[in-house]
């Protein structure tokens, strides 16, 4: 295209040369510099801004010839002397980037001209702090250790992040920069035996390696040097007492303070460019307005400075030590030849491109495709290739255009195109912007081009392995010192820590908990699963029991009556539901497999175990009644797409419920298109619908001509006839009225429900919880999402203004949410005076349908930088793009909704921002404050679930059937009470009165005189132990003992024999528990077996036992056997209890349960 009209110009040989091309509008800028990249020399690439850049990057790819490597150099994604870092995946793809490029002398870089201007670490800091690690090197931990430290490295328990690393004992956990996976070093004596990556989730290995490259954890050095050369440089550049700012003391002492980066060139003698980490012979392409970007950018650089300099506890560096000048970065540049691609048709060029502005077709309509493909192409007499922006959407273009007798051949690329072209062609990428270069030359069309403002959905996910979400005790992991728990015998006390004992002689870990009056409780870790986190009030107002007194009973009696009366009025509601039988799906076992194919990410675990779930539910004869409770952007959709395909298939009808306009529209587009290669029609109602167009679909719906139909509340309408509806999908449950949920209620009783919510109201979550409906949660995050980082603040212009240019400067867009029509005009003024170089977009409402569509769709579209909205965006439309959102008076809203909201962000991997904007604490009511404190609290991916429950500890758990309950869960926990229940429901099935003196079971206890426990120089993280502990007590069966010996192993290295015993007791456990023992001691001399009334195992086994051996078996009362025998090894103690449970197993005349 350009190639080879450049011969004749001094690019890319004669350094110091610029030359200007142009126009390239549309991808024709990414067409070009990809033909230019195979001359065998690095090719940078200098973009105006970020967004530029990453629109590059997303291009190239589909652009180069296969083997064409694309880097990039990301921003740190912060402003000019932010006090926040970078994420550590920014600086670890930064300084993979920055290791490679010296060596790298073909390809592409693409960097944004501000990144450019930032000055970085020389190159032998990059080069030489990295170390090589390969089986059998010699490796001295505490100097390893270090090293690792003063590289920036941070010391934790558990590894997760890039920059972490963990040490225990023999194994060394690692993960380092540029590394896509962590690492877990294998020593043997001081050698390295073994290197493997592991799995950050799960902690689990996923590969053996041969060697490691650790690169620094920053850029720029923490040794002692490092640290007295800042010093140093500190005086030099600063008057004024040092010891008053934070950022010299943190740093003196070997930390490192947020914003640590802008003060990078104080660490060494002299810093560098990029350019001079390239090799001589890179050529340089710069893209658009590059000068007036740096010349903008270097303004603010400048602006900032004058604003936050005076601050004498955090002085700044004079804009020229940290940042490249505009004069400096452009004398640089002309030891580079220098390739100028200028964007618009009028700028003045040396060489013209050819390249003309791509046609464009407005409207929405699928069915005139071919008419307006061809209303693209007239005139147009060379190969046409189509861009489809996935291989779902690539189908719905070829049906389109199958019905025409058009077939476009499949192609994987630009260059395979070029290579055959056919006379139409059709290609999967991710490209918003076509490409012409006049009548006879080749074509590229995206669907933009096609079908207008269309919003794709673009997710950035990777491969996620299995998760085992049983194995996340969150109770447990919540445990802090001071947190109440419930012990099922002695009531409800207060966690103080982990204790080592040594009780006869052995010792043993015990669980200390606190009682009213100070009293002390040691709880083995043997029995943690008598133990549970109490949820039902605040912790602070937790009701904590007296030891040996009476108090503890007569509330778990009460609490348990009262349990027993909820049961049977529970048992009615289940009967009801039990005796009325569904509708059993069928399941088209090809067909539902290729409508599964097409979902475009791959499917966690969780959601994997929901859709499994609610496919049990439809094809059996019950009426389904599902609650699917998964975190904003974890994947819901999929599973109610997937229920709506059964339902369909079988011949039934599927409505879908969604609170708001926007969210029908969006599910609307979502389930076209993935229904688009299937002969069912998919509909939706909503105001965006004229009274002509809502009457004829009612018309089409009752004859059955409609198979899917989304809607808002108008469906419930009386007036509103199916023909054969056989599912109900609910989504965003908690968004609906008491009105709405009565009429939904009337449905219950003939349709299968399925409710799709990311918080769930306490009284949902109550009923799910309580089993009168089915729960799935969702709470694995799709890979690559980062926690959102979540601020309270009072309201400040200063705030708002660095919230917004730090998203808008990093190429985003920022949500800003103020809920009062009446003034939202005022507010979005002021923000343009604050403001005044971004573009301001406003919805809300009470907007016309279609403005309020054009503005959706053009802050999608990028064509505004903030959206002041009101909650109409909480259901609204996924925009990956967005990555702020500032609240207004946050504390007027509900946790759901807090959650919800903040759910809008965070949708793609950058490092999210919610700003929660409040009045002073005392002018908050305490419910208020303490909902805020939550959701700052609760930035963890997953955690809606998480905040329903704290919800219903600040609410109260409500009343599950209108009944006034909460004073009982208060008195006994949440959790607990929950037991009761179910134990009530059990027997009243079985037909028996609830007896609520009955003990609940403790499980089987068993002490064979040994050290039993995870020794603290084994896993010194008291938390990891403490859910350990309860993963073994939990344990069900022997291969789940196995798992655990086998990941603990793989995790923490070869079990000491403290461990194996307490593994052997859990197997006994396990074994003893079905047959109904209690109790089992054994130590030197013998010991003792105890059996509960209920025990399965026959007497006569007991009586013939002791007959044969009088002197060593003795029965003492009805309920215990005495054992006298020489035991002085733990091996002899354990093969005598095995033997024995083995004796009792054969004469059990019930099976074992």
């Amino acid at each position: 295209m350009l190639k080879d009209k450049l011969v004749a110009t001094p690019w890319p040989a004669r350094t110091g040369s610029r030359t200007a091309a142009g126009p390239f509008p549309g991808s024709a800028g990414s067409a070009c510099i990809a033909e230019l990249a195979g001359d065998g020399r690095l090719l940078l690439v200098i973009a105006e801004d970020t967004q530029a850049a990453l629109a590059l990057e997303r291009e190239l790819p589909f652009f180069v010839e296969p083997g064409t490597e694309v880097l990039a150099l990301p921003d740190w994604e912060t402003l000019p002397y932010d006090h926040f870092s970078p994420h550590q995946d920014i600086v670890s793809e930064r300084l993979q980037t920055l290791y490679r490029l010296p060596a790298l002398d073909t390809g592409i870089l693409i960097v944004p001209v501000s990144t450019l201007m930032h000055r970085l670490p020389p190159r032998d800091y990059v080069l030489g702090a990295s170390l090589m690690l390969e089986t059998g090197s010699a490796i001295d931990v505490d100097r390893f250790r270090r090293r690792l430290e003063r590289s920036g490295y941070r010391h934790v328990e558990t590894v997760y992040e890039h920059g972490e690393f963990a040490l225990r004992g023999a194994l060394i956990d690692i993960f380092p920069m540029g590394s896509p996976l962590p690492y877990r070093i294998d020593l043997l004596d001081d050698e390295v035996d073994t290197l493997r990556t592991f799995d950050p989730e799960t902690q689990r290995t996923v590969a053996r390696m041969d060697a490691v490259r650790l690169l620094p954890a920053r850029e720029f050095p923490l040794t002692r040097d490092a640290i007295a050369r800042f010093q140093q440089n500190w005086f030099e550049q600063f008057e004024g007492d040092p010891d008053q700012s934070t950022v010299f003391t943190e740093v003196s002492a070997g930390r490192v303070p947020g914003g640590c980066e802008y003060y990078l060139p104080l660490f060494f003698d002299r810093c560098e460019t990029l350019l001079e980490y390239l090799p001589e012979d890179a050529a340089v392409v710069t893209v658009g307005r590059h000068y007036e970007a740096a010349q903008r950018f270097w303004g603010e650089v400048e602006e900032r400075h004058s604003e936050y300099g005076i601050d004498p506890r955090r002085p700044l560096l004079p804009p020229a030590v940290g940042f490249l000048p505009v004069e400096e970065l452009y004398s640089q540049l002309k030891g580079h030849a220098v390739l100028e691609l200028r964007l618009s048709s009028d700028a003045p060029v040396h060489v013209a491109s050819g390249a003309q502005e791509p046609p464009r077709s407005d409207g929405s309509s699928r069915s005139e495709l071919p008419a307006r493909l061809a209303a693209l192409t007239e005139g147009h007499d060379g190969p046409v290739l189509l861009c489809a922006e996935s291989a779902g959407r690539r189908e719905v273009l070829l049906e389109a255009l199958a019905a025409a007798g058009v077939e476009p051949e499949p192609v994987d690329s630009w260059p395979a195109f070029l290579a055959d072209p056919a006379p139409l062609a059709i290609a999967v990428a991710p490209i918003d912007r076509g490409l012409y270069l006049g009548p006879g030359a080749p074509m590229l069309l995206c669907e933009a081009q096609l079908y207008g403002t269309r919003v794709a959905q673009r997710r950035r996910r990777k491969r996620e392995t299995a998760v085992d979400t049983d194995a996340v005790f969150r109770d447990l992991n919540e445990l802090r010192p001071g947190a109440p728990v419930v012990h099922l015998e002695h009531g409800v006390g207060r966690y103080v820590g982990l204790t080592n004992l040594a009780v006869d002689g052995a010792d043993a870990e015990f669980l200390t908990l606190e009682y009213a009056g100070g009293a002390r409780l040691y709880v083995p870790v043997a029995s943690l699963h008598l133990i549970s986190r109490y949820s039902g009030s605040e912790p602070e107002l937790a009701p904590l029991h007296r030891l040996g007194s009476g108090q503890w009973e007569r509330a778990r009696r009460k609490a348990s009556e009262k349990a027993s009366d909820v049961a049977a009025q529970l048992l009615e509601v289940y009967a009801r539901r039990e005796a009325r039988s569904g509708f059993a799906f069928e399941l088209p076992q090809d067909d539902y497999a290729r409508f599964a194919a097409a979902f475009p990410f791959e499917e966690t675990p969780d959601q994997e175990a929901a859709i499994a779930a609610v496919l049990d539910d439809m094809q059996s004869e019950r009426v389904m009644d599902r609650l699917v409770c998964g975190d904003v952007g974890f994947g819901k959709t999929e599973v109610a797409m997937r229920a709506a395909f059964v339902a369909v298939a079988s011949g039934k009808q599927v409505a879908m419920l969604v609170p708001t306009t926007l969210l029908a529209q969006q599910h609307h587009s979502s389930l076209a298109d993935r229904f688009a290669d299937w002969p069912y029609k998919v509909e939706v109602l909503s105001r965006f619908r004229t009274a002509a167009e809502v009457r004829r679909i009612g018309e089409r719906m009752a004859a059955g001509e409609i198979d899917i139909l989304v809607g808002t509340h108008k469906l419930l309408q009386s007036d509103f006839r199916f023909k054969d509806l056989g599912l109900l999908i609910i989504d965003e449950e908690h968004r609906f009225g008491v009105k709405q949920k009565d009429a939904i209620k009337a449905l219950r009783a003939q349709v299968d429900i399925l409710t799709l919510t990311a918080t769930p109201i306490p009284r949902t979550l109550n009923m799910a919880l309580g089993g009168m409906r089915d729960l799935s949660i969702i709470a694995t995050p799709p890979a690559r999402r980062l926690s959102i980082k979540t601020f309270v603040r009072e309201q400040s212009a200063a705030l708002v203004k660095e919230a917004v240019l730090r998203e808008t400067l990093r190429g985003g867009q920022v949500f800003y949410l103020h809920n009062e029509v009446r003034t939202i005009e005022e507010t979005a003024r002021k923000l343009r005076e604050l403001l005044p170089d971004l573009s301001v977009a406003v919805a809300h409402g009470q907007l016309r349908e279609t403005e309020l569509e054009r503005v959706m769709a053009d802050f999608y579209h990028k064509r505004a930088h903030v959206l002041v909205c009101t909650t109409i965006i909480e259901t609204g439309i996924d925009i990956p793009n967005a990555n702020t959102i500032i609240l207004e008076r946050a504390d007027r809203f509900g946790l759901a909704q807090l959650h919800q909201l903040r759910g809008r962000v965070g949708r793609s991997h950058h490092q999210a921002y919610a700003y929660l904007l409040c009045p002073p604490r005392s002018a908050m009511t305490a419910d208020a404050a303490k909902r805020l404190d939550a959701i700052e609290a609760a930035g963890d991916l997953g955690a809606g679930y998480q905040l329903a429950t704290h919800d219903l500890e600040i609410r109260g758990a409500g009343e599950l059937l209108g009944d006034e309950q909460s004073g009982q869960i208060q008195s006994v926990g949440f959790g607990m009470y929950l037991d009761m229940l179910q134990r009530a429901v059990a027997a009243l099935r079985r037909g028996e009165i609830p007896d609520a003196d009955a003990p609940l079971s403790a499980g089987t206890e068993i002490n064979l005189h040994v050290p039993a426990l995870i020794p603290e120089d084994y896993l010194p993280d008291t938390n990891t132990r403490l859910v350990l502990y309860k993963r073994i007590a939990a344990a069900g069966s022997d291969s789940a003992l196995r798992d655990l010996q086998v990941e603990m192993i793989d995790r923490f290295g070869l079990l000491p024999d403290a461990v194996k015993q307490l593994f052997t007791i859990g197997r006994l456990r396990v074994v003893a528990e079905p047959l109904g023992i209690s109790a089992i001691e054994l130590g030197p001399e013998g010991g003792t077996i105890d059996f509960r009334e209920s025990t399965t195992i026959d007497p006569m086994t007991l009586v013939t036992l002791v007959q044969g051996d009088p002197a060593g078996y003795q029965l003492a009362g009805a309920t215990r056997l005495r054992i006298r025998a020489r035991l002085p090894e733990p091996a002899q103690r354990v093969a005598l209890a095995e033997e024995l449970l083995d004796h009792f197993a054969a004469s059990v005349n019930a099976p074992a349960a």
